[in-house]
């Protein structure tokens, strides 16, 4: 994740722009000074005087809020009022619809916009919404992103709509964590943390320790994973679901397992090929440790970490594990290169149920996850009104799905 400097307006340009987006009678001490002490402090950087000009890079002026109470013909509370919609948000008197259609037809007229970055000085946020995903070209993150924008899509907030800023941090929370401290720095309203947290205890307290600075300034912050961040948690029920899984499978009749498991580093992957080796014990049923082969979280790491199980040699598995649907697709790619038949003589099994197991054959078994409404759930927890005493965690299940790519095994 690249970081850019951002340029820091001067201390009297913030002033007449927060003046221009919230009207005369915005207090001058917001900035911490009189106006006085602001045009000294933009005087020490090289202004000498006379109005501060507000210009846009191809030297012509800005069309101030000013301008638009002066085209309509009302007063600057009343386009700011209209402008700003802050009426709905702070209770005032509202606008009679006339003098709203006049500012608006102003509005529209001269091409004004209010000063977003003005006016997250003054309210100590802005519309902004950051998200960190570990890869946005997963389907299991790019379904979840779905359902948070879908949320995002239709709040309101100050009568403006939500901007959302995704990143993808490769499952690096020293990543995660100088996202949320540039989210800190651009005032945002929220942020959600989408993915695994791993086993580095010291990059986990380093990023808790930067969500705690953010909701400390008035953000809010969620997370899809484990329940280590000290924040609202989505909490996918990772174990629970691959040990039903495993029970599952046993049933069918298989007795010959191998996992191919992502990374070491990764507490979903733990909690999955715990889930699954909990799953087997119940049945009775042995897990060879040469049996779990680690590998990328993704649909080359699955094929390298199949070819991995093949090269082993005889006997092979009858079943395979992938502890994602992505890795279990690369799986079943190298599966059909050797020529060997799924289902009929290793049978296969993913986690998630990602939307594009629909183009798969055999049809996946895996265990489903509501993944659109895992983003649905964290948008809700970061953008209610509410204002909870303590961390909230929503516990979500899965739902083992067994389709034909494990069917039942012939007693041997």
């Amino acid at each position: 994740m690249t970081l850019r400097a951002i340029e820091q307006p001067s201390a009297s340009g913030i002033l007449t722009s927060l003046r221009d987006c919230f009207g005369k009678g915005f207090p001058e001490n917001r900035l911490g000074g009189t106006a006085g002490q602001a045009g000294r402090r933009a005087a020490e950087g090289g202004w000498r005087g006379g109005p501060v000009p507000d210009v846009r890079p191809d030297g012509q002026q800005r069309v101030t809020l000013q301008d638009v109470a002066d085209r309509a013909g009302v007063s600057l509370t009343t386009a700011s009022r209209v402008v700003n919609a802050r009426a709905v948000r702070d209770g005032s008197r509202k606008v009679g619809k006339a003098l709203e259609d006049r500012v608006n037809k102003a509005v529209a007229d001269l091409g004004y916009t209010a000063n977003l970055q003005a006016r997250a000085v003054a309210t100590g946020q802005s519309t902004m919404v950051g998200v960190a995903l570990r890869d946005i070209s997963d389907p299991y993150f790019s379904e979840i992103a779905a359902g948070l924008i879908e949320v995002a899509d239709g709040e309101l907030i100050g009568g403006g709509r939500l901007l959302l800023c995704m990143t993808s941090t490769a499952a690096n929370e020293d990543a995660e964590r100088e996202y949320v401290a540039l989210m800190r720095a651009q005032r945002a309203r929220a942020v959600v943390l989408v993915g695994s947290r791993s086993d580095n205890t010291a990059a986990r307290s380093a990023l808790r320790a930067e969500l705690e600075a953010f909701t400390r300034a008035g953000g809010r912050a969620a997370c899809i994973g484990q329940d280590l961040l000290g924040v609202d948690t989505v909490l996918p029920d990772n174990r629970s679901g691959a040990e039903a899984l495993a029970r599952a499978l046993a049933a069918l009749g298989h007795r010959r397992f191998a996992v191919l498991a992502g990374p070491r580093s990764l507490l979903t992957v733990q909690d999955r090929a715990r889930g699954f080796l909990d799953g087997l014990s119940a049945w009775s049923v042995p897990l060879e440790a040469a049996r779990v082969v680690h590998g990328e979280l993704s649909r080359d790491g699955g094929y390298a970490a199949m070819s991995e199980i093949l090269a082993a040699g005889e006997p092979l598995p009858d079943c395979v594990f992938a502890v994602s649907d992505i890795m279990a697709v690369g799986a079943l790619a190298r599966l059909r290169a050797a020529g060997i038949d799924v289902p009929g003589a290793i049978a296969l099994a993913g986690f998630d149920d990602i939307p594009t197991l629909r183009d798969v054959y055999p049809p996946l078994t895996t265990v489903r996850l509501p993944l659109k409404r895992l983003g649905e759930i964290a948008a809700r927890l970061v953008l209610s009104h509410d204002a909870p005493t303590r961390p909230r965690v929503v516990p979500v299940p899965g739902e083992v799905v067994l389709r034909d790519s494990t069917r039942p095994r012939p007693p041997r």
